[in-house]
């Protein structure tokens, strides 16, 4: 400890000064009276080569050593999937805590680019340290670095600068001070988090300053929650007084603002129904009298129905992704009209909304409560909704119903890893044909019960994304709170893009839970192209036949996924096809649920047939048919299309 110009100073270097920077943060949030202060950052994951192992390397082995507490160190087997572990654990934090991540320069660095374009487009905070090039050019050009003629300041990190929320590159030390405290401002912020990346160049890791106490002291940053404007709130609840056939459209803003028990006081007062989205899945009990489940393209056909007809939208923390609206053709009544209220001002003027209301859900819903009193919709309105959630709920069993098949249909298997989760567990997807079916047919019973990351539908995200909710899961069990087990649905297809992670849990003995659905290609891409008259092409593995230089007829691959997993170290259990397949399923997951907590990851090997679809939501999803064709298949496709193509509004309103 020494003084510069009378202000108490540390002489460390810059990566220290990270680390222990980070350290002393802290979120603050207050929901209903109550106070929560959690570690903003409560490890850092990183992958070590030559632009940080001197520095951010040297600094978490420093500080191991005098206390492991001060900032856990935890090892990653791609830096792609770091980053997906640390949106996944701040998703079920609910956007309070995430991880940091150092990379290396150069391709370690350029790994990360899809996990911050992930994070940013689900708005889920992470922090990414990637390390940068030489700042004082002293050795130049160094290993992995990018030239440019045209701008020798570019480096391959700013291409970062587009894919995330916030970007800085600490070329001084002194510039650790305010790249720092606005790269936390944005993360912390629910209007703006995503992705923040400072970038750190690697001879200034390794550079020593006199670093300010008060630098180093510990930091609470609150989270923001806006309250509605009360004209706004006054003006709402008219609109609302005046429709015969309102719908809520509740999104992931409502779990994240802690607002799911003000939205059933809000339904249970008015009778209005609700129809979530991705993100929103968990806002209601699927069994809730006025929960209609999914909206939109991977919607229930309950929703829709409600939908086609209403006169007036509440959009609740929903962003109106494409699949939402059905390509805005969900919503059919030429006088509808839409409140949106979402704490980020971009999300509340979508598709013209008539009334935005920039504001935290929870606050506004706790306001329009009280400025409704004694509102409800009409009899004819609930009686619609019972029959249409009915009709949906008979649709679902009869899928999820056993066909005793040697190879089951995936929503037989949806059926029985839904059957045999206790509520409080958590299914995680991401890429294929699965998250559009769990979309309308998980029957989901606890707020925290779904995460399915399907804003950016990043394929290889379901491993390492379920191993970082696994992890925040195990934390709120060791805080007293509820356990879960996790369990990832993943298809072979995505689980080849990235299975590494189970290494990771192997290494730490964590019981992650993975269904692995073997069903020889790429399911969902392949129905879409046979909806759109491309005749599933490229889709299945195949061996090639090399006279039509075709991979669409020949054998299917000799590929043994379990046999993989198991060279990784996971306890596999496969289940071979057959007439019990189903009922072998149900009780492997419920064995494996049994197995202890710290005895590592668990995969079960089931083959599908990809040919049976889902139930249909009867909707649509906007993706262009060629306009001219020689194949028969893509002339009757582009039909269907301009069919539905006449369907969509221009704006929404």
């Amino acid at each position: 400890m020494g003084t510069t110009s009378g202000i108490a100073t540390r002489r460390m270097t810059v990566a220290q000064a990270v680390v222990e920077y980070l350290s002393k943060q802290y979120t603050v949030d207050s929901i209903g009276g109550v106070e929560y202060r959690e570690r903003l950052i409560p490890g850092t994951f990183g992958i070590f080569g030559h632009g940080n192992v001197a520095g951010v390397g040297q600094a978490l082995k420093q500080y191991q050593q005098l206390d492991p507490a001060i900032m856990p160190y935890y090892q990653g087997r791609n830096e792609q999937a770091q980053a997906h572990q640390a949106v996944g654990y701040a998703r079920h934090t609910r956007r309070r805590q995430t991880f940091a991540i150092s990379t290396s320069i150069g391709p370690g660095s350029s790994n990360l680019l899809t996990g911050a374009a992930l994070a940013t487009t689900n708005r889920l905070p992470v922090l990414l340290l990637p390390s940068d090039t030489f700042a004082t050019r002293a050795a130049d050009p160094v290993l992995q670095q990018l030239e440019q003629p045209y701008a020798y300041d570019i480096t391959v990190n700013d291409a970062f600068r587009p894919l995330t929320k916030f970007f800085d590159r600490v070329s001084r030390p002194e510039q650790l001070f305010s790249a720092f405290h606005h790269g936390l401002r944005v993360l912390t912020d629910p209007a703006e988090t995503g992705a923040v990346t400072i970038s750190l160049p690697q001879d200034v890791q390794a550079e020593a300053f006199d670093v300010p106490a008060e630098f180093l002291a510990e930091r609470e940053w609150r989270i923001r929650r806006p309250d509605a404007d009360d004209d706004d709130i006054a003006r709402a609840a008219d609109a609302i007084r005046s429709a015969k056939r309102p719908l809520i459209i509740a999104g992931g803003g409502v779990l994240y603002a802690y607002a799911n028990e003000e939205l059933a006081k809000f339904v249970e007062l008015t009778g209005i129904p609700v129809g979530n989205t991705q993100a929103g899945v968990g806002v209601l009990p699927w069994d809730h009298k006025f929960s209609l489940g999914a909206i939109g393209s991977t919607g229930t056909t309950a929703a829709n129905a409600i939908a086609a007809d209403a006169d007036l939208i509440i959009g609740i923390g929903t962003r109106y992704e494409d699949f939402t609206t059905a390509s805005r053709t969900a919503f059919q009544n030429p006088d509808v009209k839409f409140i949106n209220i979402n704490v980020a001002a971009i999300d509340a003027y979508k598709h013209g909304a008539t009334l935005p209301i920039v504001a935290d859900a929870r606050k506004a819903l706790v306001k329009l409560n009280q400025a409704l009193g004694g509102y409800r919709v009409g009899a004819d309105l609930e009686q619609k909704i019972a029959a249409e959630k009915k009709r949906w709920d008979a649709t679902v069993d009869e899928a999820f119903d056993s066909r005793s098949t040697p190879l089951p249909a995936q929503n037989e298997i949806i059926g029985a890893t839904s059957r045999a989760m206790d509520a409080a567990d958590v299914v995680i997807c991401a890429a294929g044909s699965l998250p559009g079916d769990l979309h309308k047919m998980w029957r989901v019973r606890d707020p925290f019960g779904y995460h399915v990351e399907y804003a950016y539908s990043c394929m290889g995200y379901e491993i390492p994304g379920g191993l970082g909710v696994k992890r925040a899961a195990m934390a709120e069990a060791v805080n007293g709170g509820t356990q879960r087990d996790v369990v990832v649905m993943v298809g072979d297809g995505s689980y080849l893009m990235m299975h590494t992670e189970l290494v990771t849990a192997v290494a730490e003995r964590i019981k992650l839970i993975v269904v692995l659905i073997q069903n020889h290609g790429y399911a969902s891409i392949g129905s879409l192209s046979e909806s759109l008259g491309s005749q599933r092409f490229g889709t299945q593995y195949r061996s090639l036949n090399e006279e039509q230089h075709s991979f669409d007829e020949g054998d299917t691959l000799p590929v043994d996924l379990a046999l993989n997993a198991e060279s990784l170290g996971v306890k596999v259990i496969r289940i071979e096809p057959g007439e019990k397949v189903i009922a072998e399923l149900e009780q492997a997951i419920r064995d494996a649920k049994a197995a202890p907590e710290r005895g590592g990851p668990i995969l079960i090997h089931v083959e599908s047939d990809p040919l049976l679809d889902a139930p249909s939501s009867e909707s649509w999803w906007d993706v262009p048919v060629s306009q001219v064709s020689e194949l028969d298949s893509t002339q009757q496709a582009y039909q269907a299309y301009t069919d539905h193509k006449a369907r969509q509004r221009k704006l929404l309103g």
